[in-house]
């Protein structure tokens, strides 16, 4: 199933991303650090949701208190509880 996420207190304004049977697949930062945002879409694809959650939640980017894998680890609990 497909997914749009408006981001939240990162230089990303969305993401787009699949989950089929539990997969993660197919993530696109739009905006934010391309190379950042690029390399974790990467590192995710093929993973279990819930270990990309697992492993990204809480990660900050600076004094923001969020991050661009931490905004993915929300996108992604919020679309397993729909």
């Amino acid at each position: 199933m497909k997914h749009t996420y408006k981001t939240n207190g990162t230089c990303s304004r969305s993401i787009d991303f699949e989950i089929e049977n539990g997969i993660v697949k197919n993530v696109k930062f739009n905006g934010g650090c391309m190379g950042n945002t690029r390399g974790i879409a990467a590192l995710v694809e093929g993973m279990k949701a819930e270990d990309v959650i697992a492993r990204c939640q809480g990660i900050p980017c600076g004094f923001r208190g969020t991050s661009c894998p931490d905004q993915l680890a929300k996108a992604l609990t919020e679309a397993l509880q729909k």
